[in-house]
């Protein structure tokens, strides 16, 4: 079962969603807009930076206020998982038709799954049996980063290229996939393929799930998967106050990238869109979850 990406009116409507967000959601003009400590929140950043010998990037922005936190917002940082959403997203948009692609059921094999590196769910030997649903597929991509359903949904879309076609078509010029699972997670410091901004992937990330690029079922289900995240608890999560829920997505590479972006939301408050990026010069370098928990804590007590 393999569809091209192709334009469609959802598409069109799409686009011109993304290009309402920006009133929701106001494009910074400085390092930090309003309301916030610029140079006390700046060295922060930079000391944690520092203490963990990482390049960190972080865009935050309160979709109420329009209160905006930047830092190196508009570097390169390796995407790597992260772009489950968005591919899932393109599934949900331009390939499903009233639930009917969702329902459809997708066989693949044992070298599929060998290939990918990483097949929590989909290497369950019932699963690998019988094949799975798309819709089950997109919930194993984005709950619990499996790299096969995420393979299979690439297929399904086109190849990588669809990724960074959706990402146009939403507004964001910077995010790009080329790769495939799990070569895309290579993460080598100056690669210009598979990489977003903070900026640019906070951006899709909240059209996604609190704008009109997709239409309000698609966008409960999307949700509903990011809600069920299994491998973001000592990221974002971790450093955020009890009581907030966390709608996020994670990506881990080489040379100890370490990522998360979502969507949270403070008790009785609107939602807060968070993409916090970080990479190291050591290939050898294990992923840094408490840099991300500790940037959370920073970017909660800046933002509420």
């Amino acid at each position: 079962m393999v569809m091209e990406l192709r334009p469609s009116r959802r598409g069109v409507l799409a686009g011109a969603a993304a290009t309402a967000l920006t009133g929701v959601l106001p494009v910074g003009g400085g390092a930090f807009a309003r309301g916030t400590d610029d140079e006390g929140l700046t060295g922060r950043l930079r000391a944690l930076e520092q203490a963990h010998s990482a390049r960190l990037g972080v865009f935050a922005r309160d979709t109420v206020t329009g209160r905006t936190v930047l830092y190196r917002a508009e570097e390169r940082f390796p995407m790597c998982s992260t772009f489950k959403t968005i591919a899932v997203a393109a599934v949900l948009r331009d390939l499903d038709r009233e639930g009917e692609f969702l329902a459809g059921r997708l066989r693949y094999t044992e070298r599929d799954v060998a290939r990918s590196g990483y097949a929590p769910i989909t290497g369950l030997p019932g699963n690998l049996a019988g094949g799975m649903t798309v819709a089950a597929l997109c919930a194993a991509a984005v709950e619990h980063s499996d790299n096969t359903a995420a393979n299979l949904l690439l297929r399904e879309l086109g190849g990588p290229a669809a990724v960074t076609r959706f990402c146009r078509s939403l507004g964001d010029g910077v995010t790009r996939l080329d790769r495939w699972e799990p070569a895309l997670n290579s993460a080598e410091p100056g690669r210009g393929t598979d990489t977003s901004s903070p900026r640019a992937i906070g951006l899709t990330y909240a059209r996604l799930a609190v704008g009109d690029a997709l239409e309000a079922r698609d966008r409960e289900l999307l949700t509903g998967w990011l809600l069920a995240c299994t491998t973001g608890g000592h990221r974002l999560r971790a450093g955020l106050p009890a009581g907030w829920t966390v709608a996020d997505k994670t990506g881990t590479g080489g040379y100890g990238t370490t990522n998360d972006v979502g969507i949270v939301r403070p008790p009785g408050r609107g939602p807060i869109v968070m993409a916090v990026l970080a990479t190291k010069r050591d290939a050898a370098a294990p992923a840094d979850e408490p840099l991300l928990a500790e940037t959370a804590a920073l970017l909660a007590a800046a933002l509420a």
